[in-house]
């Protein structure tokens, strides 16, 4: 969720969730190829999007496991996170999808 100062909240339980910030020189491009990508991941539906926060739930393939995924742009500075909705822990599910993304963001250029 996006909190008062514009911007996703924290990791609760590190277990569950991963948060990554990064400043972008075309932050706006990036935002847009991230959204992109994140919206062909396979099981993700799209809860909300604009033109600078995107958020979908990525289910998991056998027991179809919600995960939210955030992407949030402000100026220069892109946040992504991806946190379990149940669950005290994820098996690094949440770590690889962001990883995943800012591979594939990557390849972009």
């Amino acid at each position: 969720m996006v909190n008062s100062e514009y911007a996703l909240s924290p990791c609760i339980n590190p277990l569950n969730c991963v948060f990554f910030q990064r400043k972008f020189k075309n932050a706006e491009k990036k935002f847009e190829q991230l959204v992109n990508i994140a919206e062909n991941l396979p099981r993700t539906k799209v809860l909300e999007k604009n033109n600078t926060y995107w958020k979908g739930v990525c289910r998991s393939l056998i027991f179809r496991f919600p995960d939210e995924l955030e992407i949030l742009r402000k100026d220069t500075i892109i946040q992504i996170k991806s946190a379990s909705r149940f669950g005290a822990g994820d098996l690094g599910v949440n770590g690889r999808r962001v990883g995943n993304l800012l591979t594939q963001l990557e390849k972009l250029k």
